[in-house]
């Protein structure tokens, strides 16, 4: 390894740290509570403690983990005021993001989108992961409609930090159903250019997933554990 090189592999092995540590959080094989310590996320995660630690640090920063002094790390625990902060804060974002898209001429993304959630009952996908993900998509493609690249980077970051929560809330056949039927009416509002009509459906389907992560309980997250 050169001196050139050093740093770019260095930056290469933390970013893969980075990425390895993250998913396992949103796989439940790291569980909000978690404790672990820097020589049994090394073997894990099969990097050396240098990059491991910088990892660890980004992860800290982003609220990810916590550093217990003398005790290692640990996964953060479930905030419940922190995630409801996080949904007040992502309906905002989203009910602007919809005005916008209502209003303008140039709306990117919509046939898309409709493609996927104005279809029959019957083609639609009943697997909660898939869900999950094409949910995910849906909003993220309506914030990145408004144009606004800095609403999208911090929408970026809430959708990251409440992502456990909302994978256990597709765990739920009938939420499932219900996305379906709320993303379906969001979008026609949309569509016909009915832009407090598509607010107020947005902010009421942002609000029933807020509610259900009060019923979110630590049985839930050890079943989901064992079913990822």
């Amino acid at each position: 390894m050169t001196a050139t090189t050093a740093p770019a592999e260095a930056a290469s092995l933390t970013d893969q740290a980075y990425a390895r540590l993250k998913q396992m959080i949103f796989d439940f094989q790291l569980m909000p509570g978690d404790r672990v310590s820097e020589t049994e996320l090394a073997q894990r995660v099969a990097v050396s403690r240098t990059p491991l630690r910088a990892a660890l640090q980004r992860l800290e920063r982003e609220g990810f983990l916590q550093l217990l002094p003398r005790q290692g790390w640990q996964v953060a625990p479930l905030d419940f005021d922190v995630m409801d902060e996080l949904y007040d804060l992502r309906t905002l974002i989203e009910c602007e993001a919809a005005r916008h898209l209502a209003e303008h001429e140039q709306r990117p993304g919509l046939s898309l989108l409709a493609d996927i959630w104005l279809v029959p009952p019957a083609e639609r996908l009943d697997d909660a992961a898939a869900v999950g993900a094409l949910d995910e998509r849906f909003h993220a493609l309506l914030v990145q409609g408004s144009g606004n690249r800095e609403m999208a980077r911090v929408h970026k970051e809430i959708t990251e930090r409440i992502r456990i929560i909302r994978r256990l809330d597709f765990t739920k056949p009938a939420r499932i159903d219900a996305t379906y039927d709320e993303h379906a009416r969001i979008l026609r509002a949309i569509t016909r250019r009915r832009a407090d009509e598509a607010q107020r459906l947005l902010r009421a389907h942002i609000q029933q997933s807020k509610l259900e992560v009060r019923h979110i309980t630590l049985d839930m997250l050890y079943r989901a554990r064992r079913s990822a």
